[in-house]
């Protein structure tokens, strides 16, 4: 007859334990196999958060050698979106990518299905992306200098346009306002599209749009630009100087990363994590971005997290004091 022990208790019960646990750690372990790997754009296809989760899909997918696919899930400022991955497994299998409005939506909405700071986990910050301070044809300036100095000289005469309340171009304006010391009256539009095809019409007078879709306009001569809204030069519009080069500290960019609802492993993150960084180092992964006018980043988790919690310090207080809700 076998004599049962506390200690055998015991040795049992870990032992059933870890072998409850075995299959968690394996799946971890063994991530992402042959599973297929979902990557959620909270925006239409097309734009440039589309642009980056194709790109990490076709690198994750040649490294991992398993299927990775892109779902576009977009609506109520990417809240749709980002909900759908707050509330989807916590396995790897569903990764987010993660734009700027994790920062800025609970500020803007009376109402969140999720809260973006505990049920997202940002893992890897992937690119960036400067706004470009532009003007319509008619309205020239030689430098952010001049262009503030004529603001103040005409506080509420000069309005700019958005792609939207809450939206990167909206609040670009708001904190230039904010820092500059100026005034000027906000024109929001449904879209960044209607609204460039109003700057370029000469309907509205200023616009802080993504660099990509105000600078062949630029080129072209139909708008002119002044300064990028990122803290340093843009490689791929070398010719135009910093906003803060003229307001110190001035640095707004829209910027994009990968995250996965809270509860995933840390096995997993970190795996993710690694891969991420690995790709962002790869030549055509970097090209392809380029393409978008975006640098890419590749940030370790730790850094991504604590820019996040910088984003959404500052554009909180800013929606706070200005009163900004989204429609």
């Amino acid at each position: 007859m076998t004599k049962i022990t506390r200690r055998t208790m015991v040795g049992g019960a870990a032992a059933t334990g870890m072998g409850l646990a075995m299959p968690h750690i394996a799946r971890a372990q063994g991530y992402p196999g042959t599973q297929t790997i979902k990557i959620v754009v909270p925006y239409p296809a097309g734009g440039s958060t589309d642009i980056v989760g194709r790109t990490v899909a076709d690198a994750l997918a040649t490294l991992w050698k398993t299927t990775v696919v892109v779902e576009n899930v977009a609506g109520a400022g990417a809240n749709v979106g980002m909900d759908r991955v707050a509330k989807g497994p916590a396995d790897g299998t569903t990764l987010l990518v993660i734009p700027p409005n994790i920062t800025t939506n609970q500020f803007l909405y009376q109402k969140m299905l999720f809260d973006p700071e505990k049920d997202i986990v940002p893992i890897c910050q992937v690119s960036s992306l400067s706004n470009l301070l532009t003007t319509k044809k008619d309205l020239k300036f030689a430098s952010v200098k001049d262009f503030i100095t004529h603001l103040k000289a005409n506080p509420g005469k000069i309005n700019f346009a958005s792609s939207g309340i809450g939206t990167t171009i909206h609040l670009s304006a708001e904190m230039f306002k904010r820092m500059a010391g100026v005034d000027m009256v906000h024109v929001a539009y449904r879209g960044s599209a209607p609204a460039l095809n109003d700057l370029v019409g000469g309907q509205v007078d200023v616009m802080f749009d993504n660099l990509p879709s105000v600078y062949p306009h630029v080129k072209a001569g139909t708008l002119n630009g002044i300064a990028v809204t990122a803290a340093k030069k843009v490689s791929f519009a070398p010719e135009f100087p910093t906003v803060a080069e003229t307001v110190p500290g001035f640095d707004v960019q829209s910027w994009f990363g990968i995250g996965v609802r809270s509860g995933t492993s840390a096995e997993i993150i970190k795996k993710i994590e690694t891969d991420i960084i690995a790709i962002c180092k790869q030549a055509d992964v970097r090209e392809r971005l380029a393409r978008a006018s975006m640098e890419t980043v590749g940030s370790a988790q730790p850094e991504f997290i604590k820019w996040v919690d910088i984003e959404r310090k500052r554009w909180g207080q800013l929606i706070t004091d200005l009163k900004i809700t989204a429609q």
